[in-house]
């Protein structure tokens, strides 16, 4: 991260999932970490990955247990709060294994309390409605947006291209409800991008990095740097790709076409300024084989512009060219791919 140029693209934060601790706490009740793993301990690690100008990420579950068996946070927020802020943690992932859903209403928000008392800035993502929503308990994400940075909301990606629409899928269905929830501070988590690891092809990969893109999803590479393809570096650091994901403006794009011919047309407000920018995710959901040429216009996604938008490709700059809002746009799009494209207002 810190040598290869992904720092400077905004890919700062290391972070560690479930697994990193002992079997059990000290004689003080603190978690320590596995000896055999971080032999030095987890401050050790931080005070290393903050010399490289980067951040360091853990793992906690609130339950009695983590998801793979280690010890759980539920008796001990305040202690395990004030350990990682001791250590020097600049993120924390809270899981919710081993828990009841309905002690997670005043288990997210203590832990938020208890880190803040730290004096230590800490980013937080919480596993709560990803547990909660299951069992028919509606989320209320305006009490979720007050304690936590970021939060899972539906199952954990794994690799394959099945995944990915899956999860895709489930935000188009949900969108009227996850889109007001996020924005600046608080954000959707649709999980890992997986760019880079075994299953996805080259096209299905841009597609997940265009898609998290339009969902305003915080990027975080499950892979291992020291050996993805140039195809995949390439895509992951894509600046046209992550200026997209990282826009100000903070709103999420939504699903506005899911047509019978298997085209989704996906569309994100970017830039906050009058007339609005925008970018437009064509997902191509077709498995026959073959390109599909797909027409409309900038009018029937609601463009209001009336001076038109000039078009051009975030991953190899094709520039379309001038529309106005009734003028076709034709774009071609490859089984499994996307086309991603920003319009903005242009004479």
């Amino acid at each position: 991260l810190a040598e290869d140029g992904w720092k400077e693209l905004g890919y700062e934060y290391i972070n560690i999932d479930d697994c990193w601790m002992s079997m059990d706490r000290d004689e003080e009740g603190k978690l320590y970490a596995n000896k055999t793993r971080f032999p030095n301990g987890i401050k050790h690690l931080a005070d290393y990955v903050h010399s490289k100008g980067l951040k360091l990420g853990i793992y906690l579950d609130f339950g009695t247990h983590t998801c793979g068996g280690y010890p759980g946070s539920i008796k001990y927020l305040q202690k395990d709060a004030e350990t990682i802020a001791d250590w020097g943690v600049d993120m924390l992932k809270m899981d919710g294994c081993y828990a009841n859903v309905s002690d997670m209403s005043w288990g997210y928000p203590d832990m938020e309390m208890y880190m803040n008392k730290t004096g230590r800035p800490i980013l937080f993502s919480c596993s709560w409605p990803a547990y909660v929503d299951p069992e028919g308990i509606k989320v209320n994400y305006t009490v979720l947006g007050k304690y936590c940075n970021m939060w899972r909301n539906y199952d954990d990606i794994q690799d394959s291209w099945d995944s990915v629409t899956h999860i895709i899928d489930w935000f188009g269905d949900n969108q009227n409800i996850l889109g007001p929830a996020a924005g600046p501070g608080h954000w959707n988590d649709p999980d890992m991008l997986i760019v880079g690891d075994y299953s996805l092809s080259y096209e299905e990969s841009k597609a997940q990095m265009a898609m998290w893109a339009i969902l305003a999803a915080p990027l975080f590479m499950s892979n291992d740097l020291r050996s993805i393809s140039e195809e995949a570096r390439s895509i992951l650091m894509n600046k046209d790709v992550i200026k997209i994901n990282q826009d100000s403006l903070g709103m999420p794009g939504y699903r506005m076409i899911k047509g019978d011919n298997k085209i989704e047309t996906w569309v994100r407000p970017i830039v906050a300024q009058k007339p609005t920018y925008y970018a437009i995710a064509f997902l191509n959901r077709r498995e026959d084989g073959m390109r599909y040429n797909y027409t409309l216009t900038l009018g029937s996604l609601n463009f209001t512009y009336g001076m038109g938008y000039e078009v051009v490709d975030m991953f190899d700059n094709h520039r379309y060219g001038h529309f106005g809002l009734d003028t076709d746009l034709t774009v071609s799009i490859v089984p499994n791919g996307v086309v991603l494209v920003q319009a903005y207002p242009s004479k």
